[in-house]
């Protein structure tokens, strides 16, 4: 008597629906960065490609400067909009190849389980920056030079690595804010998690500015 197989179909959620946005946001998001990538092999659109993947306002005179200098000006937004599409996407690689491997072991409770997954998160990010500014410190020579922290201020100029690190910075605390529809965060969860988020997004924006 062979044996008769279960059949059965799982019914993908409609296009656009939330169950499908929340599901597919990743990849999603990955396109829509991919489209600005792809952009950047054109002649006729590489100029705008350009605003939202490389570093702009490049201030540096050749003439009298080895190292390259930038400024903050508009242009900013779009490669912030770039890398808050990128931190979307890394935060979901996260998730699924590292965080949720390790949740299937702990066998965490949901609630447990949407801290953990939060902790997880910010403690990368955390080391990721501590690392990155300590490297900023020892090559901008603050280390052995503090005043270098208020001379001449305010400061105009801003190394590639500097910048950069703002816009990363800026960039990762705009995309917490779509994360919390993504991961579908309670709403008593929310108020905590906005709170922070905005805290360090006027923290990072205002020190970028005003540097």
């Amino acid at each position: 008597m062979g044996i008769k197989r279960r059949t059965g179909t799982t019914k993908s959620p409609p296009i656009l629906s939330h169950e499908f946005v929340i599901a597919n946001h990743a990849d999603i998001v990955s396109c829509v960065a991919m489209v600005f990538v792809l952009c950047l092999l054109f002649q006729a659109t590489s100029p705008i490609a350009s605003m939202f993947v490389a570093i702009q306002h490049n201030i540096t005179d050749v003439f009298t400067s080895d190292v390259v200098q930038y400024t903050y000006g508009v242009k900013d937004v779009c490669i912030v909009f770039f890398y808050f599409l990128i931190s979307i996407v890394m935060h979901a690689v996260i998730q699924e190849y590292l965080l949720d491997k390790v949740n299937r072991k702990l066998h965490l409770s949901k609630i447990k389980h949407s801290k953990f997954n939060e902790s997880g998160q910010l403690l990368l990010f955390f080391i990721i920056s501590i690392v990155w500014a300590s490297e900023i410190i020892r090559r901008d020579g603050y280390l052995t030079s503090i005043s270098k922290l208020w001379a001449d201020y305010p400061h105009l100029e801003m190394t590639y690595l500097f910048k950069f690190y703002f816009i990363i910075q800026i960039s990762y605390w705009l995309h917490a804010f779509p994360e919390l529809y993504f991961q579908k965060v309670k709403r008593d969860e929310m108020a905590a998690r906005i709170t922070y988020a905005t805290l360090y997004l006027i923290f990072f924006t205002a020190a970028y500015a005003l540097k």
